[in-house]
């Protein structure tokens, strides 16, 4: 085979073909992958029983806040994979109330997010015009954004990045969209969450800044209580979500490209994005950086599946063409085209 005399199309049919066929592999040496539903509810009662486990384990002092943070910052991302494979209908794909059951579970476990039927038509839509003004799942995340503190902000704060892009709108009917869409999708997990996030910025900055000017709040017992309840939240749970989201989403936004991208031509799509000092990240968002791109070509394996098939399906992507380690794309704003290209095609480049 050689992959310069092919087109794109022929190369993306070769990578499916590839991982494909390791998947089957895979399932034919090890039975249990058969047993996908079981898997599947098996890691979430894994990922669940890990962050009430952490959470008991700080409550009684057993460890300390920023362990419990990093622990279950960890076992939310494993809920972020399965809600992306229920979202393709990988677990109980004809069983309703199982399906569903565990849909909620993952939003509960990840109350960030958009409520995950939502993001379902958000999602399916994304694979079919990833990398254009449409794509409104990876807009939303700061995909195509050109870096700079606004993107700093938006992209580990779901609700600044809808608050910037009303600021952003130009008409009051715009901005009344916006909040309308922001207020639909992310009710009502994702607005407590953000706002039990916001209450504690608020009240420690003020702790800090009385403090520093020797004249400290004198905080009503009612405040104090509310703000114990608040602290432990942070801790257990709203705090390690904005850790994940903060590394999913830098993740995610860079590792897709936008804007200069052909429709539907996989390979333009995505790149792999695992660089060693990105592990910290990585660590919080499954290694999304390695394996997404692999979903974009084959799209019904669980992302278990992908961890297995990464190394080959590495190499067959390598040869086809897709980038590894574009890091030319945080100053080019995800486009896919380089400047050298730019510059060798007399054209500007997409803005």
């Amino acid at each position: 085979m050689n992959p310069t005399a092919q087109t794109d199309q022929q190369r993306s049919a070769h990578i499916r073909e590839v991982v494909m066929a390791r998947g089957v592999e895979l399932r034919r040496r090890y039975p249990i992958l058969d047993h996908q539903d079981a898997l599947g509810a098996g890691i979430l009662a894994f990922a669940l029983a890990g962050m009430i486990g952490a959470a008991l384990l700080y409550l009684n002092g057993t460890i300390a806040w920023w362990a419990c943070l990093l622990a279950n910052a960890f076992f939310a991302s494993l809920t972020h994979e399965l809600e992306h494979d229920l979202i393709h209908s990988m677990y109980f794909r004809k069983q309703r109330v199982p399906h569903n059951l565990m849909l909620a579970l993952v939003w509960m476990a990840r109350p960030s997010t958009i409520n995950p039927w939502i993001r379902r038509h958000l999602h399916l839509n994304h694979h079919k015009v990833s990398g254009t003004e449409t794509d409104m799942e990876e807009r939303a995340i700061t995909n195509g954004e050109p870096w700079g503190i606004a993107r700093l902000l938006m992209v580990g704060d779901n609700v600044m990045s809808s608050l910037i892009r009303m600021l952003r709108a130009r008409t009051w009917a715009h901005r009344r969209s916006i909040l309308a869409r922001t207020l639909k999708v992310y009710a009502p997990l994702a607005l407590l969450n953000w706002g039990t996030w916001y209450v504690f910025l608020g009240f420690h900055a003020i702790e800090g800044v009385s403090g520093l000017l020797g004249a400290p709040v004198d905080w009503s017992a009612t405040t104090l209580e509310v703000m114990n309840v608040v602290d432990i939240a942070v801790v257990v749970l709203v705090g390690p979500n904005v850790l994940r989201t903060f590394c999913l989403h830098f993740v995610s936004s860079n590792m897709h490209y936008y804007g200069d991208v052909e429709l539907g031509n996989v390979i333009q799509q995505t790149q792999v994005l695992n660089p060693w000092w990105m592990w910290p990240l990585q660590a919080f968002c499954f290694n999304f950086g390695s394996t997404h791109a692999i979903h974009h070509f084959v799209v019904k394996e669980p992302f278990y599946i992908r961890q297995m098939t990464a190394p080959l399906a590495h190499r067959v992507m390598r040869e086809a063409g897709v980038r590894f380690n574009d890091f030319g794309t945080f100053a080019r704003a995800n486009r896919w085209r380089t400047q050298e290209e730019v510059a060798a095609q007399g054209a500007p480049a997409a803005s």
